[in-house]
């Protein structure tokens, strides 16, 4: 599963695309420009091969075109000795074809065969009147012959032939073509280093910008900053405005907000003043209970309209190491005359991705649950669960106590708003569904468990920076 998301994030990724393609480009081009630079050598490699049958081709004519010699006179070698030597590979031939002489007259090279005829292969003369192709020779060999008709006239027609053993130039194709790809082959690796270069060069602005926003969400800081590319200078632009923009929407957001906590709170004291003044009149009661209620609610819903709107902003950070030691010197102070002990084991580098107030206010109520259930002891940790591959880090928070501890119905009706197991605590038994709703606020999650200790386990999980 982890091999298969790796793959999807490499597939996904700009600079994998942009190496892919480059890779491809390059191996395509550098493929093409080899077939075709070893195509043009071999051409290059069969015309000085054609040039040096040609010359022999016309010594030959030459000979033949000298008159009064006898028919049966030796021709010279040519000036190359594998002319003379059997099956050299190397050969000539001349033939007359007039239909009533027929003679044959051959190098010394080609013993007793004959060689074949490219006319007969449906070759047809160039413009200089000379047939050249491939044949397959006596011994086997692939041959480089050419060939050309003479006509004198009354002294006959004649078929004049000039083979040479193509081996020569199959080798030095073959010895370029290995020269070639040993060249291209280095060629490759050093374009394809080349393009990882411009790539990791080429979006290192992008990876900036990445940094910065991921700086930005930690709290680090509040804009993008530095010069970049013109490409990307608009990028940058745009999300500056984007949260400047986010900042004043919030900023009226509050603004909003306020008024309207004040709009609902001045009728609500107007309510709550006039029902105390009947307070004998159970009409009178029942409005300062529901008035409670309405009050609640919305100081309840105004808060969370507050923690909303900061999390659409900047985000701030909390170093968690000196919450938590107010809060076990706070929570002592209260707690003195039970005689409850609070133990603090909080990671020096533990850091909370939000307000201090309002990681005070959902740690404050999980100490407060537990010193108040505690019997004589409470124990507050804090430390980071370090990220895995691409996963965020979160900061855990642990309250033990060594109370009565609850069971797992218990447990479940306790983070339910307002629901309280014993009624002898003080409280409105809103403690733990605030802790619970803030901390999904922050894409974090409150669990109740079995504490070590004998009592109730608060773990609370929130982002960390």
């Amino acid at each position: 599963m982890r091999a298969r998301e790796f793959l999807t994030r490499r597939s996904n990724s700009l600079a994998t695309r942009l190496f892919l393609s480059a890779t491809a480009w390059v191996v395509i081009v550098l493929f093409i420009t080899g077939v075709i630079l070893s195509s043009v050598y071999r051409s290059a490699s069969e015309r000085a091969f054609d040039r040096r049958l040609n010359l022999y081709l016309r010594t030959l004519i030459a000979e033949v075109a000298t008159p009064d010699e006898p028919a049966d006179r030796q021709f010279q070698s040519l000036g190359e000795p594998l002319f003379d030597l059997p099956l050299s590979g190397w050969y000539w031939e001349i033939v007359r074809t007039d239909p009533d002489k027929k003679e044959i007259r051959a190098s010394r090279s080609l013993w007793d065969k004959k060689l074949p005829k490219l006319e007969d292969q449906g070759i047809e003369l160039s413009s200089s009147g000379v047939r050249v192709g491939y044949v397959d020779g006596p011994e086997g060999q692939t041959l480089r012959m050419a060939e050309r008709p003479v006509d004198l006239g009354a002294d006959g027609k004649f078929r004049v032939t000039v083979a040479g053993d193509a081996t020569e130039i199959f080798d030095e194709t073959r010895s370029f073509d290995y020269y070639l790809g040993g060249t291209f082959a280095a060629l490759t690796i050093g374009l394809l280093l080349t393009t990882i270069f411009q790539v990791r060069f080429g979006l290192a602005p992008l990876k900036r910008i990445s940094d910065a926003i991921a700086d930005i969400r930690s709290g680090r800081a509040e804009r993008l900053q530095g010069g970049f590319p013109v490409e990307i200078a608009p990028l940058a632009r745009e999300t500056n405005a984007l949260i400047d923009a986010n900042r004043e929407i919030v900023e009226r957001a509050r603004t909003h907000v306020g008024n309207l906590a004040h709009a609902v709170k001045t009728p609500l004291s107007v309510i709550v003043n006039e029902a105390n003044a009947h307070q004998r009149d159970p009409f009178a009661a029942k409005v300062l209970e529901q008035a409670e209620v309405m009050r609640n609610q919305v100081a309840h819903h105004l808060e969370r309209a507050r923690i909303a709107a900061r999390l659409t902003v900047v985000a701030t950070v909390t170093d968690v190491p000196p919450v938590i030691e107010s809060l076990r010197r706070t929570m002592e102070k209260i707690h003195r005359d039970r005689g409850v002990a609070i133990d603090v084991e909080a990671s020096a580098g533990a850091k909370f991705r939000g307000e201090r107030q309002d990681l005070e206010e959902m740690a404050g109520n999980l100490v407060d649950n537990a010193c108040k259930w505690a019997r004589s002891r409470v124990f507050i940790g804090a430390s980071i669960r370090q990220p895995s591959g691409t996963e965020p880090a979160w900061l855990r928070i642990i309250v033990d106590d060594d109370g009565r501890g609850l069971s797992g119905d218990e447990r479940m009706q306790a983070s339910q708003r307002g629901r309280r197991l014993d009624e002898t605590q003080p409280g409105s038994g809103l403690g733990l569904s605030i802790v619970t709703e803030l901390a999904a606020l922050y894409g974090g999650s409150l669990s109740l468990g079995a504490s070590p200790f004998g009592g109730l386990r608060a773990e609370l999980v929130l982002p960390a920076a």
